[in-house]
């Protein structure tokens, strides 16, 4: 295979190699495997074209044809001119398709559903464009560093959707093949050069100690590199997402079989909505229940807990089902139970792509696209579906247990005991410690769950404050537990995090408190009734709501001990301090859509939904760590022109001032000027003498008159140096060498210009001298080891 052929099959390698990092966020991966045969038809399409051979521009002109019909035949055959030739109808099909892709990667949780035609031409089409800009570059070009920017856009795509879990694992595949690509177009330049300009001689009979092979160094360096980028990110320090950070996930949805969902974490706006100046109303409730203090309206449930965060899992989503919904997990035919139905109108501003439902709820009637997630028992709109004006009915269970049925209830099944009572490793230990001291002497798992509730909402000294600052991290519940003051987010996290401590399967709700009764008979339900409040399960009776945030909500009856004289307050809290009152003025919420929403891109959802962290346990490393950081992610990439630049300063500025300083100064302006020469293109060659080298200089550099003759003249001062017994001093050859530089400037293209300032050719001597560096490094090494054995020997 010819050289050039190796570098196109090693561009449609690396390609492939980043594209694997998109592999996580669709399932099934087949994917890959049609864009592997489109890619290598686009790629062997430039490689006939560059064999003609075809003008460089026409060549990148018919490969961008090829892969225009290729999408066509793959996604829009039914559209196009005979199956092939894409037409207006094509192209229309094309937007359609983008448009679903873009409201499906938005919807979806990772991974999506491959039957997403959108998703698969984004993803295909997007392989075959970044396959289109590396067999430019690399090949079409021949030049494989600029290439790695596509390469890397390829890859940072993949890494900002994905969850993290093997991200190392892609790095190094998508990192492995842009080495790949470099060696093999420094393997096909070597070739051309025949022996290495400038390399250190070998020792006689080859032994070791002399130069090491180019391409044998260059993959040592790329293996170093490799390490040294998959280790460096273990030591700089993590940015935590803080007790209230939200999740990055967009809504889901599904096709007929069902799909993958992640929520917009709710919370992430809920601090707003408790504290708004003016007060709206969000919902219109009318029930039929006889116990209004018990209408909880819940949105989602919160049950992956990593520590800093509570979040929604990722489930499975269905059609919603026709008629009564199954029964809700874990409850028993011995707990009594009251059907309710409730009415429930939104405001015709409010947009919540979950439906706000009693739990558990046994059927809903409602318009529009919803779909069904069953472990959570929750709706989620699809594909644009929300809350928006929207009036539907649901049917729920108003589940009413005795103390007595909690106290015997069962160990809950293994599974979900194991699910509900995970707890990441870096929770304080505080935290399981308080749990412990506050159910010291509980006789089981429902008096230490009303202990948790009664030491947040009576005896602890906790204060509600919506303002609070408590902070971020995996401290940020020790903190919580140290102030004492916080909102409902604060209560709910520690009590269920308590509470897995203890045993007890836990996680969060999220939605809103009952609201305030009306003069017509419907309850209202504003922005400051937000609330979120722990579920807990137990077997037999199911998920079971407890409520540990002081002045909020309801105490739950099955909680408060029937004692005359006891020091509870009264179990019908009031939800909210302000007026319920509903207000007509109008709020910039209004213009917000659902879409800005799933983004948190709303001017008056703001960061500060989300509260501040303090500087509690910050280290004084973590600032200078990160500007470490981001100056090596910057200086990297422009380190062959900083050091070209500084590599020029030095040579051109050496001024002699006797005999002894004409040689060094001269043979230093005559590095510059080749190795000048060298980045536009002209490559060394050591086999000629300064008078031969000068010559094809000005022939391959197409210099005019005066740069020819400065090349001439620095040529000479070189002979003079080299052969004459006493060297003429020369002048000026600081200027020639500059008059020389600007003339293959003016005759060398604009790409071979940028090539020559910000990717040089001759910054290749930065790595020589670092290898040179290192085995000198290494013989030192090697002849200091004799002499600290000896002593060692001679002692014993």
């Amino acid at each position: 295979m010819s050289g050039q052929g190796r570098l196109a099959l090693s561009a449609w390698a690396a390609t492939l190699l980043a594209a694997c990092a998109l592999l996580p966020l669709v399932d099934p991966s087949t994917w890959i495997l049609q864009a592997a045969v489109l890619l290598a038809i686009q790629s062997g399409t430039g490689a006939a074209c560059r064999r003609l051979p075809l003008a460089r521009p026409l060549t990148v002109a018919v490969q961008g044809v090829v892969l225009l019909v290729l999408l066509t035949v793959a996604f829009a055959r039914e559209q196009a001119l005979a199956w092939l030739v894409p037409g207006p109808r094509a192209f229309g099909h094309f937007g359609d398709l983008l448009r679903q892709g873009a409201d499906d990667i938005a919807r979806y949780a990772i991974p999506a559903p491959l039957e997403s035609d959108g998703i698969r031409l984004m993803l295909v089409g997007g392989v075959l464009v970044i396959g289109l800009l590396v067999d430019t570059l690399a090949v079409t070009y021949r030049a494989a560093a600029p290439a790695g920017l596509p390469l890397l856009a390829l890859y940072s795509v993949a890494a900002g959707l994905s969850d993290g879990g093997a991200d190392w694992l892609w790095f190094l595949l998508a990192a492995a093949g842009y080495l790949m690509l470099l060696l093999t177009e420094g393997r096909e330049r070597l070739a051309q050069w025949g022996r290495v300009f400038g390399g250190a001689p070998r020792t006689p009979g080859g032994e070791p100690g002399g130069a090491l092979a180019p391409v044998r160094t260059g993959r040592r360096i790329g293996a170093v590199v490799l390490g040294i980028a998959l280790v460096v990110p273990l030591a700089l320090p993590a940015m935590d997402g803080g007790l209230l950070g939200g999740t990055g996930a967009g809504i889901g949805s599904g096709s007929g079989s069902g799909g993958t969902i992640s929520a917009v974490n709710p919370l992430v706006s809920l601090r707003d909505s408790l504290n708004v100046d003016e007060d709206r109303q969000v919902l219109s409730v009318r029930t039929d229940s006889g116990d209004l203090s018990s209408l909880y309206l819940r949105i989602v449930s919160l049950d992956d807990f990593d520590g800093s965060t509570w979040k929604p899992s990722r489930r499975q989503i269905t059609a919603v089902p026709d008629g009564t919904f199954p029964a809700p997990p874990g409850l028993g035919p011995d707990i009594r139970r009251a059907r309710v139905r409730t009415t429930i109108a939104a405001a015709e501003w409010y947009a919540q792509d979950w439906l706000p439902m009693p739990y558990p709820p046994s059927g809903v009637r409602v318009g529009g696209n919803w779909r069904y997630e069953p472990v959570g028992m929750t709706l989620v709109g699809d594909h644009g579906q929300n809350t928006r004006g929207l009036t539907y009915e649901v049917e729920s269970l108003d589940v009413q247990p005795t103390a007595e049925q909690l106290a015997g209830a069962p160990r809950p099944p293994a599974a979900l005991a194991r699910e509900y009572t995970e707890l990441p490793d870096s929770l304080p230990a505080v935290v399981s410690r308080t749990a412990r001291d506050i159910t010291a002497g509980a006789a089981g798992d429902y008096e230490r769950a009303v202990r948790l509730q009664e030491y947040f909402a009576l005896t602890g000294g906790f204060q509600y404050d919506t303002r609070v600052q408590v902070g971020s991290g995996p401290q940020a519940i020790a903190r919580f537990l140290r102030d004492k003051e916080g909102f409902c987010i604060h209560f709910s996290f520690a009590m269920a995090a308590m509470a897995r401590s203890l045993g007890i399967p836990a996680r969060v709700a999220v939605g809103f408190a009952p609201g305030s009764p009306t003069a017509d008979g419907s309850v209202a339900v504003t922005l400051r009734d937000a609330h979120a409040w722990p579920e807990l399960y137990f077997e037999g009776v199911g998920w079971t709501r407890f409520e540990p945030t002081p002045t909020r909500g309801t105490m739950p009856s099955y909680t408060v001990p029937d004692v005359p004289g006891a020091a509870l307050p009264d179990v019908a809290r009031p939800s909210r301090e302000a007026s319920a009152a509903p207000s007509a003025a109008p709020s910039s919420s209004e213009t917000c859509t659902a879409q800005q929403k799933k983004v948190e891109g709303c001017a008056d959802r703001s960061t500060q939904a989300v509260p501040a962290g303090d500087d509690d346990g910050r280290k004084w490393y973590v600032v200078p760590a990160w500007i470490l950081g981001a100056l090596a992610v910057l200086v990297i990439p422009l380190a062959p022109l900083l050091w070209r630049q500084r590599a020029r300063s030095v040579r051109l500025g050496a001024h002699g001032r006797t005999e002894a300083d004409t040689a060094p100064r001269t043979l230093a302006a005559w590095r510059e000027l080749t190795d000048t020469a060298w980045d536009f293109g002209i490559t060394p060659d050591e086999s000629r003498t300064p008078r031969g080298t000068a010559a094809r200089i000005v022939r391959l550099g197409r210099l005019d008159a005066s740069a020819e003759a400065a090349v001439h003249r620095v040529a000479d001062a070189v002979e003079q140096v080299l052969y004459a017994p006493r060297p003429r001093p020369a002048a000026g050859l600081a200027d020639d060498v500059r008059r020389a530089t600007a003339g293959l400037r003016a005759s060398a293209g604009r790409g071979a210009r940028l090539r020559a300032r910000f990717a040089p050719r001759s910054a290749v001597r930065m790595v020589w001298a670092v290898t040179a560096w290192w085995a000198g490094v290494r013989a030192r090494a090697a002849a200091v080891r004799p002499a600290l054995r000896r002593p060692s020997r001679q002692r014993g």
